[in-house]
């Protein structure tokens, strides 16, 4: 038997912060003849996203705040962080980028 399946707000988190982390890849993060990856994983009540890139020195800026009403961007990763129940950026293993990696809690199975 497998998992059980997602609550809808948990859907809608997976969708909205799988969105986010690959808008970011393919905005910030991409260099010519190279993709990202993604990565969803679930085990012991976690699911995890992954979404990795080859650009290491477009790191985001990681702010707790809002920024002001008439900045168009910079609000996504806010988005992220509140949804996440853990999130981090970080280096990519073997080769130049990055990785940003979410956790969610979720049902056991």
């Amino acid at each position: 038997m497998g998992p059980p399946p997602l609550l809808p707000r948990q859907r809608g988190a997976l969708t909205l912060i799988a969105a986010e982390l690959t808008s970011n890849a393919v905005r910030h993060g991409h260099v010519e003849g190279r993709d990202f990856h993604l990565r969803l994983t679930r085990a012991a009540g976690t699911l995890r996203i992954e979404v990795t890139d080859a650009r290491t020195e477009c790191a985001p800026l990681l702010f707790d705040h809002e920024p002001r009403g008439d900045v168009e961007s910079g609000r996504g990763l806010l988005l992220v962080a509140r949804l996440a129940d853990r999130w981090a950026i970080t280096p990519r293993v073997g080769a130049p980028g990055k990785t940003a990696w979410v956790e969610l809690s979720v049902p056991p199975y």
